[in-house]
């Protein structure tokens, strides 16, 4: 029987942090297989803040991943404790403006980015029954989803970049928990007969949750309401998600040049925070929202998936060099933010003061702590911000 090629390191997933993972990793000198399922529906309108240009330029990569094809963002406004907008400029943001993302394309170059380094990237394939083997390796089969059939690797290490789903930590005997079931229903405008010259995104609070808007690359406008699962109703179906939309006092005018005729059924995602109780294991460790999910209202989504991509490469290298606090050392990183976030998503739900009797306000001004005992008093950071993943 033919043995099946090995790596050093399989990534499970080609997102922002399993790509920063496998860039850390080659340039370690590793061999590493990243593996893309490309499932789910494209990401849009997501964000990518300023300082996420420093995270890129530490993987090498700033120059051709923010190329053309995405959107300067020079600012956010919010209308949040108040019906009065407040402005964010990135003029006074010592690293400058931040990025309307063309995510399928930001994805797409961080991958090519990957493979021009030197990693092996497999395209539409997903990792299937992970088995750890006698000799601490993992034996992985290779599920090519455009009908190629499958293949067998085997690795010394594993890093789980699935998303939220966790699938092969939640499989190692992670536990996923979650926070909140903060939920978004999201749609595409129509580009307006003229371009909009406020390319700034908008976030807009109302009694049961709140709205983000942003112009995306595509002149496409996204509209997108947070809220609960049991308070949707309101906002359910076209006719209603449009009403709703109408009775914002910031955000309709932005979207009424792109016509608000005939709507689109909004599409529903998952938007809650949510973390493992551990983020890394026997011949595993997980990055991105695999490890911590972040409430949209953050806008940190993207930025910590590069940064925990990167330190879950760089620590995995130094774990497979004989270093036995290093994975320790990464799921502190991933701790301190978390703490951090449960802090700031505090502050801010505190700040909007009009409706505190309404389940939503409620809700999240009466939280402590994550919903999950074992993990209590860790959460991850948010401000009104420019509504990342």
């Amino acid at each position: 029987m033919t043995p099946a090629p090995g790596y050093d390191v399989v990534v499970a997933g080609g997102g922002p942090a399993g790509c920063a993972a496998a860039l850390a990793l080659v340039r370690a000198g590793r061999s590493v297989l990243l593996a893309d399922a490309g499932t789910g529906p494209p990401k849009t309108g997501e964000a990518l803040v300023s300082v996420g240009r420093l995270l890129l330029a530490d993987l090498g990569v700033a120059g051709p991943v923010l190329g053309s094809g995405h959107l300067p963002c020079h600012g956010t406004l919010s209308a949040w404790g108040s019906a009065a907008l407040h402005a964010v400029d990135s003029l006074h943001d010592p690293y400058g403006h931040g990025w309307h993302l063309d995510r399928p394309l930001f994805d797409r170059r961080l991958r090519a980015a990957a493979r021009a380094a030197g990693a092996d990237v497999a395209e539409h394939t997903g990792v299937r029954r992970p088995a750890r083997q006698p000799d601490g390796t993992w034996r992985l089969t290779l599920g090519d989803r455009t009908g190629g059939g499958e293949r067998t690797v085997r690795c010394r290490w594993v890093v789980d970049a699935t998303g939220r789903r966790a699938a092969l930590a939640v499989r190692s005997g992670a536990r996923r928990c979650t926070g909140d079931r903060l939920t978004a229903l999201h749609l595409l405008l129509d580009p307006a007969p003229q371009t909009p010259t406020d390319g700034r995104s908008l976030v807009e609070s109302d009694e049961d949750g709140w709205w983000y808007s942003a112009l995306l690359p595509s002149r496409h406008r996204l509209v997108a309401y947070f809220t609960d699962p049991d308070l949707l109703a309101a906002v359910r179906g076209p006719e209603r998600f449009r009403d709703r939309l109408l009775a914002t006092r910031h955000l309709s005018g932005r979207a009424l040049p792109h016509g608000l005729g005939t709507l689109r059924p909004p599409r529903r995602a998952p938007a809650h925070s949510a973390h493992l109780d551990r983020v890394h294991g026997a011949g595993w460790t997980a990055a991105g929202d695999a490890a911590a999910a972040f409430d949209p209202l953050s806008s940190q989504g993207i930025l910590t998936a590069l940064y925990t991509g990167l330190s879950a490469g760089q620590a995995v290298d130094a774990r497979l060099h004989g270093d036995r606090t290093a994975l320790a050392d990464y799921a502190a990183k991933v701790a301190a933010a978390r703490g951090a976030y449960h802090h700031g998503h505090r502050a801010v739900h505190a700040q909007e003061t009009r409706w505190a009797d309404r389940p939503f306000w409620a809700r999240r001004q009466r939280t402590t702590g994550p919903g999950c005992g074992a993990c209590r008093g860790k959460q991850l950071s948010a401000t009104p911000g420019a509504g990342g993943r």
